[in-house]
């Protein structure tokens, strides 16, 4: 059996000196890596009645897409500032040096959907508490943060957890 731990490549001194890349397109890369991670997501969350699944931009594309088909619920993509075509709704946030602002269509969720959002990885949380906060913003109901990899040390769990909202992520590693 595969581990998926194995299949994460760690890229030293990227982006910037002292950080240790975790880079998930490894895994996304081998067949069986991929299959058990979605069939991971699949398996916890088969029975909650899920409508949408948010993917945060741009590797919550890919497991958002793959998860939203299996659960048989919408895709919505909550992307950078200025990439959506219709009319949006945004949330801007502080990043270590400055700020991001994040996007979705302001019809993209009915409210009181229930959403699923999804990214690859948590640290700080800074990027997914902006995209739980945007799903909020359209009336949806976040009913599980899920991410393949939880840089567990630099608090980003507590972070949502202390929001209300529950996390769930498949690998462990230190942080930077």
């Amino acid at each position: 059996m595969i581990s998926l731990r194995d299949l994460i490549r760690s890229v030293p001194d990227y982006p910037k000196p002292g950080i240790l890349f975790r880079d998930i397109t490894t895994l996304f890369g081998h067949p069986q890596g991929f299959h058990d991670t979605i069939a991971a997501f699949i398996e916890r969350h088969k029975d909650s009645r899920i409508a949408k699944v948010a993917g945060v931009e741009a590797r919550g594309f890919i497991l958002g897409g793959a998860l939203a088909l299996e659960l048989g619920a919408g895709f919505v993509p909550i992307r950078k500032k200025g990439k959506l075509p219709a009319r949006t709704v945004g949330y801007d946030y502080d990043l270590e040096y400055g700020s991001d602002r994040v996007e979705i269509h302001a019809d993209a969720i009915v409210p009181g959907e229930r959403v699923l959002l999804v990214d690859d990885l948590i640290a700080t949380g800074g990027t997914a508490e902006a995209a739980l906060r945007l799903v909020e913003l359209v009336g949806g109901d976040v009913i599980e943060c899920c991410f393949v990899i939880e840089l567990s040390d630099l608090g980003g769990r507590s972070r949502i957890e202390g929001m209300g909202k529950p996390v769930y992520s498949l690998l462990e590693f230190p942080g930077h």
